[in-house]
């Protein structure tokens, strides 16, 4: 098999390359890494020494390929869709625009989500209230954002599924369970559940539930009803 994933299922970043994967149709072998493994952990920094997942190994064309967002590109590059299909339009004005959805979902959702998460597993004395305060501030704003700039579309460019709703998924899925979105915020909350509909996450969140029990905050992520 050409392509390796090392990945954990409960990682956000991973569902993304995950997803994205899925909406190929494509085999590849997946390596779940536990970090707080040694021996797992030495294994994973001989393929990737920076020890940050994903990390997409490609044998066929003698690639490595770390970081999400380069993980989907490389896979319109050399994976492509048999219909033509691709995460990230060829359209350069609509690739700019996925690009962008991209970053807000990475940068602004998903690193406030990780901040409130990595501070409740921080031991007693080392934790930052007031980064966790900004956080919160931080992601109630972007839901404001969101809730009046997200296109009147199923995906976030509209018709066609692609980076940008490989980025929205997880971002939001763990956002909700440590903010929950409001009655403010329905036209979000209904991209969020279309995108938890979405076959690939589906099945990306399925596998993950088994993990649902390891995350530090209550209440648990849980599949949706």
């Amino acid at each position: 098999m050409s392509l390796t994933l090392w990945f954990h299922p409960l990682a956000s970043f991973c569902h993304k390359a995950l997803i994205a994967l899925d909406e190929r149709g494509l085999a590849f072998e997946p390596v779940v890494v536990d970090l707080a493994d040694p021996a797992a952990r030495a294994a994973f920094a001989e393929v990737w020494p920076l020890l940050k997942f994903p990390v997409l190994r490609d044998a066929a064309r003698g690639a490595t390929v770390a970081e999400s967002t380069a993980v989907i590109e490389y896979l319109d590059a050399f994976h492509g869709a048999s219909d033509g299909g691709r995460m990230i339009p060829a359209d350069p004005d609509l690739a700019w625009r996925a690009r962008m959805w991209d970053r807000i979902f990475d940068q602004y959702v998903e690193l406030p989500m990780q901040k409130i998460v990595t501070d409740a597993i921080r031991p007693e004395g080392a934790r930052d209230p007031h980064g966790v305060a900004e956080a919160r501030a931080a992601l109630a704003a972007t839901y404001r954002f969101l809730e009046a700039g997200l296109p009147a579309a199923p995906w976030a460019l509209g018709e066609d599924f692609g980076l940008a709703d490989c980025a929205a998924a997880p971002a939001l899925f763990y956002a909700d369970v440590v903010q929950p979105l409001g009655p403010a915020e329905p036209r979000l909350r209904a991209y969020l559940d279309r995108l938890l509909r979405r076959p690939s996450y589906a099945r990306v969140l399925a596998a993950a539930a088994p993990y649902f029990p390891m995350f530090p905050l209550d209440p648990k992520p849980r599949l949706p009803a």
